[in-house]
């Protein structure tokens, strides 16, 4: 099945991405990653509203939510924490201050952990990481061979985990405890071959959407890896995908203007914008973060 997405934003982002649903207090929250925001939305209906907006002085790559409503942002090199009002608190360093790389897609495991990945801005790299905020406060390594880090998700009982390393193309999946955090070991689940994997979200069904960079597509994959369903968006860079809405029925799809030519632009000017459609399947809830021991002050 092939359906449209249709534009949900008025305001046009560089490069939008990581949407992630609030359920508790019926927001939604995405980042613009170049433009250095993390922004706070309503969504009525199929349409969505930006209510607020934090802003910092770097690259933003992701970002997650607690159950008091504190914000866990993935900043360029570092984790912060902006609580209920307003104020903010830095968290541990990802990658070390001036590196030339940057934290980039994160989420919350079905414990609550934080994982958040990284990406190069110098180039190739085949040395990426993705990092777990672990009870401890402390950053563990999951992975430490990837090109570009990105996309997470789990499926319904925990117990499977994926992720993507978009320039290979691959999305893999592992065995994962949630309770223990133990990994098992990785496997390709899948490779495409047009167009790049980026940001992931699983439905009740454990079939994995995929948003695909530089197709203008999410594509609905089966547990056996077979594509069942498609939503084609006006923008080739498709960024990211979620669910959102109080039944979780209302795909949220983040697309970009970065590496667009001008005549592409020409080509394709809703891009940069916010899309929604309703899903054939809603989505499963995401688990707020739960801070750790550290952080929870």
């Amino acid at each position: 099945m092939t359906q449209a997405a249709q534009i949900a934003s008025t305001e046009r982002f560089a490069l939008a991405e990581g949407p992630v649903w609030d359920a508790a207090r019926g927001r939604l929250l995405w980042v613009d990653i170049l433009g250095g925001s993390v922004l706070e939305g309503h969504l009525g209906g199929q349409a969505i509203e930006v209510t607020r907006r934090h802003t910092f002085d770097c690259m933003v790559g992701a970002v997650a939510v607690a159950a008091d409503g504190t914000l866990l942002v993935a900043a360029q090199e570092k984790l912060v924490f902006i609580r209920p009002d307003g104020s903010r608190e830095d968290g541990p360093e990802v990658v070390p201050s001036g590196s030339q790389r940057r934290c980039n897609d994160g989420a919350t495991d079905p414990a609550g952990r934080f994982l958040v990945g990284t990406l190069p801005l110098d180039g190739a790299s085949e040395c990426e990481e993705l990092l777990r905020l672990d009870d401890n406060g402390m950053l563990s390594v999951l992975d430490d061979d990837l090109t570009l880090s990105n996309g997470l998700a789990w499926t319904a009982d925990g117990r499977v985990m994926f992720s993507v390393d978009t320039r290979r193309r691959l999305i893999y999946c592992r065995a994962y405890d949630p309770v223990t955090g133990l990994v098992g070991e990785r496997a390709i689940h899948l490779e495409l071959t047009d167009g790049y994997p980026d940001g992931i979200a699983m439905d009740e069904q454990n079939h994995l959407w995929v948003a695909v960079w530089g197709a203008g597509e999410i594509r609905r994959f089966a547990p056996d890896g077979l594509m069942v369903d498609r939503v084609t968006v006006p923008a080739p860079h498709t960024s990211s995908v979620a669910f959102a809405g109080d039944d979780l029925g209302t795909l949220v799809v983040t697309t970009a203007t970065a590496e667009l030519e001008s005549d592409q632009l020409q080509r394709f000017p809703l891009s940069g914008h916010l899309f929604t459609c309703e899903a054939p399947v809603p989505g499963l809830p995401l688990s707020p973060w739960s801070p750790t021991t550290t952080f929870s002050h």
